[in-house]
């Protein structure tokens, strides 16, 4: 069990709490303590001690006008502090440094696509760019691509389950993988849940937290809403739904959530 906290403006210990009781009360539990990323800081200093690097001074303005120059890749790098000489990249820290601001450091990526295998999905090729591993600005951060792809390496994770729209970031993390020498996990992005517009769920939409929804139902009412979001009917618990869950059925579609569902209470209620 890991808690992604390295985002100490976003990330709480009391909200890594509830994520780890709301856990418990599904009936997941996990092998040895639980893995901070807080704690970690050391460890990716040494991954990127490992890796081609150079410092960038790029604003996020700066990246979205580069953007829109003709044959720019949307969302790319394009590498505009890659090949400064050492007197620019004085005079851009020196800029930087009045501001009070830290600059980026991005990888020296020696290609621009790779392919990852995803179960569902099958051979998916994805762009690289000089992605950042450690942010800049006034309170430089380490990049969720380079921390996820050391604590994998570190916890021994050989598949990684996760949301499709994370399906972009497997080929820079991939080729990451083969930079530190590490083994390139199994891939497995699964459709989101969204909402009745289509969007993400959010507070707006009412109860979508675990917490929430037992306001008003029962442990195995949600659970059993959740095994039907997955085409199992008549399931009440984590056992049950593990005796007959089969990966290879998985719908490619979202899942739309419109609330607990009434096929799942009438289970409940019996």
């Amino acid at each position: 069990m890991r808690v992604e906290d390295i985002d100490e403006q976003r990330s709480t210990m009391e909200s890594a709490e509830r994520q780890l009781s709301d856990l418990s009360m599904l009936g997941l539990d996990w092998d040895g303590d639980v893995l901070y990323q807080s704690s970690r800081h050391d460890a990716y200093r040494a991954a990127i001690a490992q890796l081609d690097t150079y410092e960038c001074y790029c604003s996020r303005r700066d990246i979205q006008e580069a953007s829109r120059a003709p044959h720019a890749k949307p969302g790319m790098y394009p590498g505009t502090c890659r090949d400064l000489t050492p007197g620019q990249r004085g005079e851009r820290r020196a800029e930087l440094a009045a501001q009070n601001r830290h600059p980026a450091i991005r990888l020296r990526a020696e290609v621009d696509h790779f392919t990852v295998r995803d179960r569902l999905r099958g051979e998916v090729t994805g762009d690289v760019d000089d992605f950042i591993l450690l942010r800049g600005g006034q309170e430089p951060g380490w990049a969720y691509n380079l921390a996820v792809v050391a604590d994998d390496a570190y916890q021994d994770i050989d598949q990684v389950v996760r949301g499709d729209d994370l399906l972009d970031s497997a080929a820079r993390q991939a080729y990451l993988c083969t930079l530190l020498g590490a083994a390139i996990p199994e891939y497995v992005h699964v459709p989101l849940v969204l909402n009745a517009r289509g969007q993400r769920l959010a507070k707006r939409d009412g109860a979508v937290t675990l917490r929430e929804m037992l306001v008003d139902a029962p442990l195995t009412h949600v659970i059993s809403s959740l095994a039907s979001s997955l085409g199992y009917e008549g399931i009440s618990t984590p056992v049950e739904l593990l005796a007959v869950f089969d990966p290879t059925t998985l719908s490619l579609e979202p899942f739309i959530f419109t609330g607990l569902t009434e096929t799942a209470a009438g289970c409940a209620d019996k």
